[in-house]
């Protein structure tokens, strides 16, 4: 019966949001159309006060990680108890491959060669499975292992979970219309579902690869390996507010888009939580309750690092996103103005959440497939 719990929970992440259009009086069809309807960008006026507001809260949440990153001494630790510590490893071929098909990607996708003109808007999947053999080289090079070796299968399963985990995402932008796509719009939509599966794909590799490298760094480590506990409650009663709280926001996606936009990134997170925490003790809450903020904070910077590769290669890419960001469209850094960055942060973390949530029915094989602590 495990196949019509996962049926159930899908039921109700999918039905959620058409609810919530419904009790706002819309019609459902343009919400259900394959390939997407496209959308005409909404105006927004940008609102300094909703931006300001939004630059203190999004300060206020990273100064005391930046503080205590910048201030904290590094003591020698000793390799037994250091997860991933570097060692002197010859960087491999496999990556060297990787280094030279991401160069190549790279030109083809920002450049417009006639003889190349076929597959120009193919571009995105082969910069992204180059960049993931890259920092699994660069893993291996420091540490002599990586998961992409090490478990081979577990890491390849990735690909298929990516892309479904990223059709929800899309399905969610339906509701609030923040990105959409150009160049792609003579896909029909079986061509349209191949060349969008294939490219999702790469989402949960690339932060899970990046995730492993970022841990090799003591620097980036050691500061959170030990610092404040976190008295989160563990009863499941904890996970069920968790999973209601996520499920509201779910819903007022399809009610209020234009104001719980932001949640198109924290509700997911907080049901996979919820659902963590009832199910059994979510590994990341109880990590935080002994003080370890690891499990927190690099997966955010690996989603940071991603989305800064994603938005750069993507800004002169033939087919390409843009964003639409209601009331803080502002600054662009290449097609996303700069507070949407911050959107990054809790996607990092959803990544690895879901990724030990799939793969792992235990908290302990959790642990030891991410490498979230020691």
């Amino acid at each position: 019966m495990q196949w019509f719990k996962w049926f159930l929970l899908a039921l109700w992440l999918i039905g959620l949001p058409l609810v919530g259009v419904l009790l706002a009086g819309h019609p459902l069809a343009p919400f259900l159309a394959f390939p997407p309807i496209p959308q005409s960008p909404h105006s927004f006026p940008v609102s300094w006060v909703w931006f300001g507001l939004l630059v203190v809260l999004i300060l206020a949440v990273l100064a005391p990680f930046l503080y205590r990153m910048i201030l904290f001494s590094i003591h020698p630790i000793p390799s037994s108890s250091m997860t991933g510590s570097p060692t002197s490893q010859r960087f491999p071929w496999w990556g060297w491959l990787g280094i030279c098909l991401l160069l190549l990607s790279w030109i083809l996708a920002w450049t417009r060669f006639p003889w190349f003109h076929f597959m120009q808007s193919h571009t995105f999947t082969p910069l992204w499975l180059s960049y993931i053999l890259l920092v699994n080289g660069l893993t291996w090079k420091r540490t002599g292992h990586c998961w992409m070796v090490g478990q081979t299968k577990k890491f390849l399963a990735l690909f298929p979970l990516s892309a479904g985990f990223w059709w929800y995402f899309e399905y969610l932008n339906r509701f609030v219309h923040t990105w959409h796509y150009v160049g792609t719009q003579e896909f029909n939509a079986v061509t349209y579902f191949w060349f969008a599966t294939i490219s999702f794909s790469t989402v949960l590799p690339s932060v899970a690869a990046t995730h492993e490298w970022l841990q090799s760094f003591p620097r980036l480590s050691a500061p959170f390996r030990q610092w404040k506990r976190v008295p989160l409650p563990q009863q499941a009663s904890f996970g069920w507010a968790l999973l209601l709280l996520g499920s509201l926001t779910l819903l007022g996606l399809g009610l209020w888009p234009e104001i719980l936009y932001p949640f198109l990134w924290i509700s997911p997170l907080l049901i996979l939580f919820g659902l963590q925490q009832i199910q059994r003790d979510a590994p990341v809450l109880a990590s935080l309750r002994a003080g370890d903020w690891r499990p927190v904070t690099l997966p955010a910077l690996a989603g940071l690092l991603c989305g800064g590769f994603w938005e750069m290669w993507n800004f002169y890419s033939l087919a390409h996103w843009e964003y639409t960001i209601p009331y803080v469209h502002s600054m662009q850094v290449f097609e996303m103005p700069l507070l949407g960055y911050a959107g990054y942060l809790p996607f990092g973390l959803e990544c690895l959440a879901l990724i030990q949530f799939v793969t792992s029915p235990t908290k302990k094989g959790g642990r030891e497939c991410l490498n979230i602590t020691p």
